[in-house]
Order: C-alpha cells, then structure tokens, then sequence
C-alpha cells in the first residue's frame, strides 16, 4: 500500500503507521513506547497482587504470571485489551477491521511477550513482532 517514487524506491512514511492509513496523532494513531511500557508495568503489577490475594503471606513467586497470563489473553482475547492497556489509554486493533482480537491472537501475543525481544523490536510502523505476527497494531485509544 506504500507509494514509490519516480526511482521506484518505497517512499518513507512520514509518521508510524502512515501507510497503514492510520492517522499522525490522536485516536486510532499508533501507539508510542511509553504507553505500550506503561501498560506492560500496570498489568505485571496487577498480577503481583492478585497473585499474592491467594498466596499471603508467602510471595506469589511464578503464581504472578500464571495472573499475568490471564490478565493478559482474556480481555485481550475478548475485549482487544488488557487492564493496563486500558488504563494507559491503548487496545490492539487487528488490522483487517475485525472487532475481537480473539483468543489465539491474544495467546500468542502473550507467549511471545514472554519472551520479551519479540515485544520489543519494533519497524518503522512501531509494530512488534508480535504485531506483524498476529496482523495487528497497538493504538491509542
């Protein structure tokens, strides 16, 4: 969907997610780093606490990220966010229009998070890995 120019080089995008036909700022806009990062720290918290209501007062140790887990793929899955995600104003948006993310998007979406170099690679459209695997896009909401 890129355009080229006269040498028949794709032409750059001007901002992430141009090409996509998303907009520079605002709603649907790609988002940035820090909400995507804040809303990863909110939900690993959340799943610390929820964790630790069913182990005090012993620590939550891997009992967090089975939380974090299903914090993660259920509203995922179901509603295209997780809690953190909402509350940093973001959701995942699949990127053939669809209105749910689904539950294997949102698993596979955790899986790779997991493994945390997949999450963080970004190309010039600010999607991850595991964007480009699932065909979708975190924005601002």
């Amino acid at each position: 969907m890129s355009s080229t120019n006269s040498g028949g080089a794709q032409a750059e995008s001007r901002w992430p997610g141009e090409h996509l036909g998303l907009p520079e700022t605002g709603s649907g806009s790609v988002a940035g780093t820090g909400r995507r990062l804040l809303g990863f720290v909110l939900d690993i918290v959340l799943a610390g606490l929820v964790a630790g209501l069913f182990t005090a007062p012993e620590l939550p140790q891997n009992w967090s990220l089975l939380a974090w887990a299903v914090i993660t793929v259920v509203p995922a899955g179901l509603f295209g966010f997780t809690p953190g995600m909402l509350v940093s104003g973001i959701w995942v948006a699949r990127l053939d229009g669809a209105a749910r993310l689904g539950l294997w998007r949102a698993l596979v979406r955790c899986a790779l998070t997991l493994v945390l170099v997949p999450a963080i690679i970004r190309n010039k459209d600010a999607r991850s890995w595991l964007d480009r695997l699932t065909s979708t896009v975190v924005v601002r909401r």
